[in-house]
């Protein structure tokens, strides 16, 4: 197997946190974003989706997708348990995964292409070029400002996202709060049951 990944983007990290945790080392070549090395015929030849992480398997299949690389490397490596131990606390942490990526991850990711001239005409990742909308940016916040006190008082009855396990809905839970800072955002003070989780996780994956 070969990784190409970018270690400072949230993607990447999500799948670098997991590899940690699960005590993998993967060969692994850095694709520099900001040199836009991901929009290059090299990598394009390799992931036609510009997209990092990439993981080639040794068959020539390439994932595209964390939750993708995520499914197939728990598989084989199936402890720790970070995708649950039975048929429901799986679908319970996929379905947690979901919720963040779409709920939480868009929505910082939203706030932070469409303004800047960093992500002009790349407001979206991939081969299109698209375009920059401006309002886009204050829908991410409202949808930030509205799922972070959720997850609070959510984990006000949980330990961890998903239940009494540490997942992967943790550790994608850990990188979006992490991401915030990308647009000069962070958890609320009044969140403090998110807050306890969070150094909770930040202690579990040192």
């Amino acid at each position: 197997m070969k990784l190409y990944t970018y270690d400072p983007a949230p993607n990447p990290r999500r799948l670098a946190l997991f590899l940690k945790l699960k005590g993998l080392a993967i060969d692994t070549r850095q694709v520099d974003l900001l040199a836009n090395e991901q929009l290059g015929d090299a990598y394009r030849q390799i992931n036609p989706a510009l997209s990092v992480p990439a993981l080639v398997l040794d068959d020539g299949t390439v994932l595209t997708e964390v939750i993708g690389m995520y499914t197939y490397l728990d598989e084989l490596h199936p402890q720790p348990p970070l995708m649950g131990s039975t048929a429901a606390e799986r679908a319970q942490v996929i379905s947690w995964c979901h919720r963040l990526f779409s709920g939480l991850m868009m929505a910082i990711a939203g706030a932070l292409r469409n303004r800047g001239k960093s992500f002009i005409n790349r407001a979206l990742p991939g081969p299109l070029d698209t375009p920059q909308i401006p309002e886009l940016v204050e829908r991410g916040l409202l949808q930030i400002g509205y799922i972070l006190p959720e997850l609070d008082a959510h984990l006000a009855q949980s330990k961890w996202v998903a239940g009494d396990n540490f997942s992967i809905a943790d550790i994608d839970l850990l990188v979006c709060i992490d991401f915030l800072a990308w647009i000069r955002q962070s958890v609320p003070d009044e969140c403090t049951h998110l807050k306890d989780w969070y150094q909770r996780a930040c202690s579990h994956v040192a």
